[in-house]
């Protein structure tokens, strides 16, 4: 049995790892189709007929944008060639753990490329201090809800899921007892 936070999971070690690895899969997943988009977009910009008309400034964001995409996805799929190495060797704790630090690692360099395709499109169709403000917002904006949102609720209890939990826990039959008796 795992405690979490004041919540109780009935799962063993093995268990929680086997969660925990599905959870990032799946969150993964999220984020690769994103950055799959993103970096599609930045692959083909330079193709477009009006990508001569930008200036060294926009080609420099460009770069930073196409790089923190790469990276981004370098990383966020980094944990499925580890899994592929890791294959059936029981080390699941090490996997989750590498997974985690390569997608926080991805987020980042996703968030740089964001941040930079926004000044890159705002830069071509705004003047340069407008685009810089529209920037910052979109900058600000990820940085509330990727690190400040999670930082400050990294230690709430969500007091409803807490009470849902003991309920549960209260009505659940006993080991080798009928079905008809409930503590």
């Amino acid at each position: 049995m795992v405690a979490d936070k004041g919540r109780v999971r009935h799962e063993t070690e093995k268990q929680r790892w086997d969660r925990n690895f599905a959870d990032l899969l799946q969150e993964l997943r999220v984020a690769q189709t994103g950055i799959q988009i993103l970096f599609a977009f930045l692959l083909t910009l330079p193709f477009s007929n009006r990508f001569t008309e930008v200036t060294q400034f926009q080609k420099d964001v460009y770069v930073v944008a196409l790089l923190a995409a790469a990276g981004a996805t370098a990383m966020i799929i980094a944990p499925v060639a580890f899994h592929r190495a890791l294959f059936r060797q029981g080390r699941k704790p090490e996997l989750v753990r590498y997974a985690h630090a390569m997608a926080t690692g991805g987020l980042f360099f996703l968030l740089v490329s964001m941040v930079s395709a926004v000044l890159l499109v705002t830069d071509f169709i705004l003047d340069r201090p407008i685009a810089f403000v529209f920037t910052g917002i979109t900058a600000a904006f990820f940085l509330t809800f990727w690190a400040a949102v999670p930082f400050f609720r990294r230690n709430w209890i969500d007091e409803d899921e807490v009470q849902e939990d003991e309920e549960v826990s209260h009505t659940e039959v006993k080991a080798g007892e009928p079905a008809d008796r409930v503590s």
